[in-house]
């Protein structure tokens, strides 16, 4: 099948999933009835009109304010972090680099952290410091753990980067911890927070993610030639004109900006970063015009059905999105790392 085709049918499945998602809960919805929510509440054609106004109140209510809010905003973080993990790992040419694993999501944790745990009210000002504090941190943590993983290791090893990152992610979680012991008020909320969740999300909260989705994927997808090229060394990038340190640079920035985000909105959710990646490669091959497209929609996949796991298998009651990626990626990475080894 042609590699646009196999993009199509990605996000056709994207698409059935998202959908079936906003269906599903404690009270399922027809799928026909969301489907007319869905389109009367963007475009309000006349015919769905008189559609809508057949529908009970209270569903659509469940449709529109809570469901599909919810259902989106999980596409779109996993499908950012998927995005993120594709250049981190193609980057530094490592399968089992993410921003999960090189501390990104943690050092997003703990810029977002900080500005709940100063008590700003989730005005709109205070909901763009999160993501604007969870970016500035998750940059900062993945240039600190490439450069100490490289001042110690001289050949920058993946044994070496990935258990820098797992060092520092450690550290900063024993500083969020500390941080939180003191603020007691707020210690469930942040608790609650870091094990990762979608509930209670607005439009508001999707909004913004796709604010960010739209600045990376745009920035990123400039670069799709370079990161061809750089996958075969910063040797044969400089000798064909690719100036290798400054294009890491600018795709760490980028990359920093989807999963930042990602994690201030949603909390910290790993493994989806790691996983999207290797399903598009397998897919799609190794072109980068043709990986990040396909790791976008295979990383909303994954954190759409993880989330519809989390609020269903125990209803009325919810697990934690993260608990649930862990479940699923803690095996992906040992089989990614000892067939690797």
């Amino acid at each position: 099948m042609n590699k646009k085709l196999r993009i199509a049918a990605f996000f056709a499945a994207a698409l059935a999933v998202v959908t079936a998602a906003a269906c599903r809960g404690t009270q399922n919805i027809p799928v026909f009835d969301t489907f007319i929510v869905f389109i009367n509440n963007l475009f309000h054609f006349p015919f769905t009109e008189k559609l809508y106004q057949q529908i009970d109140p209270s569903t659509a209510a469940i449709v529109w304010k809570i469901r599909f809010p919810r259902v989106l905003l999980a596409f779109l973080a996993g499908g950012s972090v998927s995005v993120s993990g594709a250049v981190f790992q193609s980057a530094l040419k490592n399968p089992l680099a993410s921003p999960y694993m090189l501390g990104v999501s943690s050092g997003a944790s703990l810029g977002a952290g900080t500005v709940m745990l100063l008590g700003f009210s989730f005005n709109l000002a205070a909901s763009w410091a999160a993501p604007a504090a969870g970016f500035v941190c998750g940059l900062a943590s993945v240039f600190a753990v490439t450069a100490f993983s490289a001042k110690i290791d001289k050949s920058f090893s993946n044994n070496t980067v990935i258990l820098c990152g797992m060092v520092f992610s450690l550290f900063i979680n024993a500083i969020i911890t500390i941080m939180a012991a003191f603020n007691s008020d707020k210690i469930r909320a942040l608790i609650i927070w870091q094990m990762g969740s979608f509930a209670y999300k607005s439009w508001n909260e999707t909004m913004m993610m796709f604010v960010f989705l739209i600045i990376g994927v745009c920035a990123l997808s400039r670069y799709v030639k370079e990161m061809d090229i750089m996958t075969f060394g910063e040797t044969e990038a400089a000798s064909a004109g690719v100036d290798a340190p400054k294009i890491k640079t600018i795709l760490f920035l980028f990359s920093t900006v989807l999963s930042g985000a990602a994690v201030a909105l949603s909390g910290i959710i790993g493994f989806v970063d790691l996983i999207g990646p290797h399903i598009a490669r397998r897919i799609t091959g190794s072109l980068h015009a043709y990986v990040l497209p396909a790791s976008f929609a295979a990383g909303g996949i994954l954190m759409v059905l993880s989330d519809l796991i989390a609020r269903t298998i125990i209803s009325p009651l919810e697990l934690p999105v993260g608990a649930v990626t862990a479940l699923i990626g803690a095996p992906f990475f040992a089989y990614i790392y000892f067939k690797k080894k």
